[in-house]
């Protein structure tokens, strides 16, 4: 009872009900926080370190920045949250308010990320730097998922956060991490929209997840092992990160010779084989299904691969669905 109550009185003031109001939106640093209600630095930290301390707000730690949003759908304290949020007025005009500067915020900092790119000479959107079909590669992921009832799917390497837009109706909760803090601000301006809040980025290393053992039900590699130096260690951690019986998809270059686009795009590898990345993902420890093709300039090899129970032998599957 007394964590309820905590969290009660945390909710019971006008600022902390405006800042659960803008997280329901996706997260926000206290910086943003700021700018869009227009108080003080100090005032606004004291306010999430008590929606914090009351299990309301999530603080996520990313470099010189903490990130604050709702708890994940389905926790005690992110159902409290969002029972209380759904019983806040549209119409409220201190509320639309909010909205409208938080919408001028979000717009900033995909500018601001934009500009990075542009200023660094970064092309991040690689599939139209190869003349890649990104939409045929996009239905063919989705082909491999079921329609629905995922559970958790982890992204790694997330990008800009497409993958976790296209597969939000599917899953009770997306993750995507990405070593990069430009594209995570593209990714979660994306993510900032309705329907979209049960997904979420957060900063991170591929050889070293941010998650627990068993964590996900689904891991997405997608466009990601041709930049790793170690192709192997990064399958493994994938593997470290899914329950038994959990699917992994690895989506990626099929072998090529143009050397051209590698030395241009900084690739550290030509593509993969499909006997090459059944060598992989079974060292890892998966149990690679039938790869899928997608043709173009340079063919796009979809793998699933299984995570079997332990000691209990999984025959190859012939779709993850």
């Amino acid at each position: 009872m007394e964590d309820l109550l905590l969290a009660l009185r945390a909710c019971a003031e006008p600022t902390r009900l405006r800042l659960l109001a803008l997280a329901e939106r996706g997260p926000f640093c206290v910086m943003e926080f700021t700018e869009i209600l227009g108080q003080s630095q100090p005032r606004l930290s004291r306010h999430l370190r008590l929606l914090g301390e009351a299990g309301l707000l999530e603080r996520v730690r990313e470099g010189a920045n903490a990130w604050f949003a709702l708890p994940e759908e389905g926790s005690p304290a992110g159902s409290l949250a969002r029972a209380v949020l759904a019983r806040l007025p549209e119409d409220d005009d201190i509320l639309t308010a909010d909205r409208r500067q938080a919408a001028r915020v979000l717009a900033e900092r995909a500018r601001a990320a934009s500009e990075t790119f542009r200023r660094t000479g970064a092309d991040w959107d690689e599939m139209r730097a190869l003349d890649l079909p990104a939409a045929a590669v996009e239905q063919a992921l989705l082909d491999l998922l079921p329609k629905d009832g995922i559970g958790r799917l982890l992204d790694i390497g997330t990008g800009t956060g497409r993958l976790l837009e296209l597969v939000a109706p599917r899953v009770a909760a997306g993750l995507g991490i990405d070593a990069s803090r430009a594209m995570l601000a593209l990714a979660r301006t994306r993510l900032a929209k309705p329907g979209l809040t049960h997904c979420a980025v957060r900063l991170g290393d591929m050889y070293r997840l941010p998650q627990p053992d068993g964590a996900a039900d689904v891991a997405v590699m997608q466009m990601v092992l041709h930049y790793a130096e170690d192709p192997a260690g990064a399958l493994r951690e994938a593997v470290r990160v899914l329950r038994p019986g959990g699917r992994l998809i690895v989506v990626d270059l099929a072998a090529h010779d143009r050397a051209e686009d590698m030395h241009r795009l900084a690739h550290r590898w030509p593509g993969f084989t499909d006997a090459g990345m059944a060598e992989l993902l079974g060292g890892a420890g998966a149990l690679p299904a039938p790869a899928v093709t997608v043709p173009g300039p340079i063919d796009i090899r979809l793998w699933p691969a299984a995570i079997p129970a332990p000691h209990e032998a999984v025959p190859v599957l012939e779709t993850i669905r």
